[in-house]
């Protein structure tokens, strides 16, 4: 069993500011007045929804660059959720004067009103993303890198798990990944890795039980399974628990379905990325993998504010990795954290050990060296917070 956190971390720092949309040119400000403009366009192309849903999604549109968050339907079943979750104190205020994490999260739960996913239908249950999601699957990049495994399969497996934790940190570049020796030491400016806690994770495998808390789907969820495909045949872990969401969210975050489809995937597959299919298929028939979707995965609040349920079962697990940029937020908090804030200080707070795995999407990073910041601020380019080029693994035991 994990032990519980040391008393002793550093405090998170309650005093950084929460971060807001309405700062003109920042990153939460482009999410929300040009990029969710933009997906709903794109849903709307995406499916022949009849007029009514057409009218909805332009009035998400209007109420979203110029209204103010408005409370779900009195029929919504999650209504009073997300009025507990913090609906009572943000609606009738701006989209870009509320916490981002919160406005960000709740925009998806509107566009999947919009588009009539929860009430009875033609279209109930249809997810407005899937078309993006199952065309990342069917592209050469994806089949280069499935057959990229058969060479990595020759390796030796401490080099194959190295470079199975490099892919599913890199996602849909995880290509990437599975070409060995791209780590680093976490101050070098010349490597991608801000910070690079890669061993200190890889000592937790102990034949445990995991706890994966997925983030993306397609190309991105298929190195998560075959991390997990090999921690489980190689019995670094008996279990392995896949955290999901319970609908479609934030455009490609993994459901069940998405799961079901990048198994399938595997299993069409040739040579090596075929038998790790089947043997997670194997896994998941026998219950030494195991998905779960709990509600509070779409939460608009820091894990901090988890359930006891959820807690309890993050306790159980010798390690629970965070997968992705939004988890990371919902981790260590959004807000405008000094970098070089411990990470330690900012997880102390959660009930076992815990590790993320994170491309940099957006602003907030801790955890640091003072070297490796002053380096990436003198850079010229100052996207590495946001731009998707840098990447973390960070664990807190």
């Amino acid at each position: 069993m994990p032990e519980p956190a040391d008393s002793a971390e550093p405090p998170a720092r309650a005093d950084a500011p929460v971060i807001l949309g309405d700062v003109p040119g920042s990153f939460p400000r482009s999410v929300l007045a040009e990029r969710h403009p933009a997906l709903i366009r794109k849903v709307r192309d995406a499916f022949p929804y009849g007029p009514d849903r057409q009218r909805a999604l332009d009035a998400l549109l209007k109420n979203s660059a110029e209204g103010v968050l408005e409370p779900l339907d009195a029929g919504a079943a999650d209504r009073e959720r997300w009025e507990v979750w913090g609906g009572s104190e943000h609606f009738g205020r701006s989209w870009f004067d509320v916490p981002f994490l919160w406005s960000e999260s709740y925009f998806y739960r509107r566009l999947l009103d919009a588009v009539g996913y929860f009430v009875p239908g033609p279209w109930q249950g249809v997810d407005p993303f899937r078309p993006f999601k199952l065309a990342e699957l069917d592209t050469p990049e994806a089949e280069a890198e499935l057959v990229a495994l058969d060479e990595l399969a020759e390796r030796p497996a401490a080099d194959r798990e190295e470079a199975l934790l490099l892919g599913s940190l890199w996602g849909n570049r995880a290509d990437l990944g599975f070409r060995l020796g791209a780590g680093g030491d976490g101050t070098a400016t010349d490597s991608p890795l801000v910070v690079d806690e890669g061993e200190a994770l890889r000592s937790l495998f102990a034949g445990g039980t995991l706890c994966l808390v997925a983030d993306n789907s397609g190309r991105e969820l298929i190195p998560d399974l075959l991390l997990i495909d090999h921690l489980l045949s190689g019995r670094r872990v008996e279990r392995a628990v896949l955290h999901v969401k319970p609908y479609p969210y934030y455009v490609s975050d993994a459901t069940t379905a998405d799961v079901v489809d990048a198994l399938r995937r595997l299993t069409a597959a040739t040579g090596a990325a075929g038998a790790s299919g089947h043997r997670l298929w194997s896994a998941m028939t026998d219950g030494r993998l195991t998905v779960r979707a709990h509600p509070f995965s779409c939460a608009p609040l820091p894990y901090a504010d988890m359930p006891d349920d959820l807690r309890r079962e993050f306790a159980g697990a010798d390690v629970t990795i965070m997968k992705g940029d939004l988890n990371y937020r919902r981790l260590v908090g959004d807000r405008h954290y000094p970098a070089t804030t411990p990470f330690a200080g900012t997880t102390a707070y959660f009930p076992g050990p815990v590790a993320a795995l994170r491309t940099l999407k957006s602003d907030v990073v801790v955890g640091l060296d003072p070297r490796t910041e002053t380096a990436l601020v003198a850079d010229r380019d100052q996207r590495w917070r946001t731009g998707g080029t840098h990447a973390l693994i960070q664990v807190r035991r």
